[in-house]
């Protein structure tokens, strides 16, 4: 696994094409200019595009998302060091990596049992061995270590689950892309009490589907 000055130098390009896009939050441009995102990609013929803010096929149906997504996604949060963060599809640990860059606790839920595997294993060879990795249900979070803080869902929701909106603290914060077709609409949702939410529309992205259960590879 090496990470050249090239590689580093194409982040730093990466960076401020991110930057460009609208993103102000100097912790995420940091986390984006630092990760070395040609080592999450699997299949070395993509690594030469890296860089390009583009998703890329992972396997088992998945994908690494774009760089811009992530980051938008990210700032959505409003993290702060040491909260606790739900992340429910770790996929290639991109997004993972990001979060603990960001100073956060992480927890992540992977469906796809030979991600879930690779990833485990791959994050802790690269500096990000912090992160709490579980094989499971997204829809049903993690209810044994809630509430959160924050939490972030990484794939394209049909709609949005009760049991993330229950392990939400109160006054915490749930980004999540929900819709049924190709395409589905980005909420940042508050929780105000133990009943009540706002709700707040940030445009459209294109996501794959969170689906439900485990996974079969």
């Amino acid at each position: 696994m090496t990470d050249t000055y090239r590689h580093k130098g194409l982040r730093k390009q990466l960076a401020e094409i991110v930057a460009g896009k609208g993103i102000t939050n100097l912790k995420v441009l940091k986390a984006i200019e630092t990760i070395p995102r040609h080592l999450f990609i699997p299949d070395t013929a993509f690594h030469k595009y890296a860089y390009e803010d583009k998703p890329f096929p992972i396997g088992s149906g998945q994908t690494i998302s774009q760089p811009f997504t992530v980051a938008f996604q990210t700032e959505l949060l409003n993290l702060k060091e040491g909260e606790k963060v739900l992340e429910i599809g770790t996929g290639s640990g991109y997004q993972t990596a990001v979060l603990l860059e960001m100073g956060v606790k992480v927890f992540s839920i992977e469906r796809q049992k030979a991600l879930f595997d690779r990833t485990k294993d791959f994050l802790p060879k690269i500096g990000y061995g912090s992160a709490k990795l579980f094989y499971g249900d997204g829809y049903a979070g993690l209810p044994t270590f809630a509430p959160f803080d924050k939490i972030i869902v990484t794939a394209g929701a049909p709609f949005v689950p009760e049991d993330l909106l229950t392990q939400l603290k109160i006054g915490g914060i749930l980004v999540i892309p929900v819709g049924e077709g190709k395409e589905q609409t980005m909420k940042k949702i508050v929780k105000i009490d133990a009943n009540n939410f706002t709700s707040e529309e940030l445009g459209v992205f294109r996501f794959v589907p969170l689906l439900k259960e485990k996974g079969k590879d």
